[in-house]
């Protein structure tokens, strides 16, 4: 296919939504052959989108030697200097730069000196982006978000199906190295069988939402076009949409935990959301607001608190809650109780019967130092100083690693369609008085056979 033909081709994928929604789950039955590439010692890789995460993501690729940043794409000229000025620093070769328009991407899919591209857009970007991706098969990692409607969700698993091209959907959270520790005890079976558990996305985002200097530290109460970096974007969601917007850093560890997709998964959900008064209270008392100020009679769909409950066909309940609007300490609430014991990372501790005194918590650290997944103990020099505790490294050193293999992730694209769900179907619970909604199964009855491969050893 000359070039021509190649970009009009991925271009009207990417603009029609690739035209698979309307096939439904029966599209694709016969499970996905690979797309061919032999395994690669070095790899090219290529940026789109180099805000304040994507630049996280470059910083760890460039001090690697197995790979090689040779294209960044961003329509942001400040993001982009700041992109050049780290490449500078570390004394790289310049990446060649695209970002003439908001589809200027589709100009890095086709160059031949990329071969995989990680994805740091905002949201609304994620699954086009993808789906052009791997139809120009470029190995993809895109970064989280909640899903927008089942159809986008279908879109991702039905290109994949068709391609063979991976998708690495980068939950950084699952590599957090008390989530990995503890996955450890649950398949040691300290917590017995798995009954409940807990997990979700509670941070007070308000100086995030809005910021409206040059800075992350410069909060305000003005968003969108004044806005900076995520406040360009991140708020209107919170103006037009009721439902947890955020899942995955809490779903994504515990997907691991109960083996979601892979001999287990989830059948059902229901939402509820709080009334909205934590973005108006903000505005309203900071310095640069007041009760008169233009963005005080905005009225914000998102409930403040948004919980959800599923339920597995393995039985397990679960409890997911969305809380970025009101003032609160950073915490994912985490659970994981089973029949023979608990762990809560909130007051950091555990209780193991016939372990642990009677009735009593118990300091978690003496556990987690016990169970201290391989992978940290192996690698834990080279995560000193990642972001995010050094989880951003394991992450980072995973994808690359599939990369180079062209091997299927840990967290697939039937993970992302399943977690990226949830939001859609929490939405339409809440609009409908917290109706139970069905998850479809993006497996296609795959679930059953899969197995759980995540960090089974100290590899990647």
């Amino acid at each position: 296919m000359d070039k021509m033909k190649r970009r009009a081709f991925i271009q009207t994928s990417a603009a029609a939504g690739v035209g698979l929604s309307g096939l439904g789950m029966s599209t694709v039955q016969a499970a996905p052959a690979v797309a061919p590439r032999a395994p690669k010692s070095k790899v090219n890789i290529g940026i789109i989108g180099v805000g304040l995460r994507g630049q996280s993501h470059l910083s760890l690729l460039l001090d690697r030697d197995d790979c090689s940043v040779t294209a960044v794409c961003d329509i942001d000229e400040y993001m982009l200097n700041r992109t050049k000025e780290m490449v500078e620093k570390k004394g790289a070769p310049m990446p060649k730069i695209y970002g003439m328009d908001e589809r200027s991407y589709l100009e890095l899919l086709e160059d031949p000196n990329v071969d995989a591209v990680m994805i740091a857009t905002p949201w609304r970007w994620h699954s086009e982006m993808s789906i052009a991706a791997m139809k120009a098969v470029k190995y993809v990692g895109v970064e989280v978000c909640g899903g927008f409607s089942l159809d986008e969700c279908w879109q991702l698993v039905n290109t994949h199906e068709a391609t063979g091209t991976h998708l690495f959907f980068l939950e950084n959270v699952c590599y957090r190295r008390d989530v990995m520790a503890v996955l450890q005890m649950v398949r040691e079976g300290l917590f017995g069988e798995l009954i409940h558990l807990e997990g979700g996305y509670q941070h007070d985002l308000r100086g995030v939402k809005f910021n409206d200097g040059a800075s992350p530290y410069d909060s305000g109460v003005d968003f969108g076009e004044k806005g900076f970096s995520e406040a360009k974007w991140r708020t209107t969601h919170s103006i037009y949409r009721n439902g947890d917007l955020y899942p995955t850093h809490g779903v994504g560890p515990i997907a691991n935990y109960i083996d979601i997709n892979r001999g287990n998964r989830f059948l059902y959900l229901s939402s509820m959301a709080s009334k909205s008064r934590g973005l108006h209270e903000y505005i309203v008392n900071h310095e640069k607001g007041g009760k008169d100020h233009p963005n005080a009679a905005i009225e914000f769909r998102l409930g403040d608190v948004v919980t959800t409950t599923i339920k597995t066909s393995n039985g397990e309940s679960i409890i997911l809650s969305h809380d970025t609007n009101l003032p609160r300490p950073y915490s994912l609430g985490f659970r994981v109780q089973g029949t023979k014991g608990i762990w809560m990372d909130v007051n950091k501790s555990l209780h193991i019967e016939g372990k642990s005194p009677a009735h009593r918590w118990e300091d978690a650290q003496p556990w987690l130092d016990k169970y201290d997944h391989p992978l940290w103990k192996r690698l834990e020099s080279e995560a000193t100083g990642a972001g995010h505790g050094g989880m951003d490294y394991f992450l980072v050193n995973s994808f690359v690693h599939c990369v180079k293999e062209n091997i299927a992730p840990p967290l697939d694209v039937y993970d992302a369609a399943t977690w990226l769900a949830i939001t859609p179907l929490s939405e339409q619970s809440i609009a409908n008085g917290s109706t139970s909604m069905a998850f479809p199964d993006f497996t296609r009855g795959r679930w059953m056979l899969r197995k759980n491969t995540f960090a089974l050893d100290d590899t990647y």
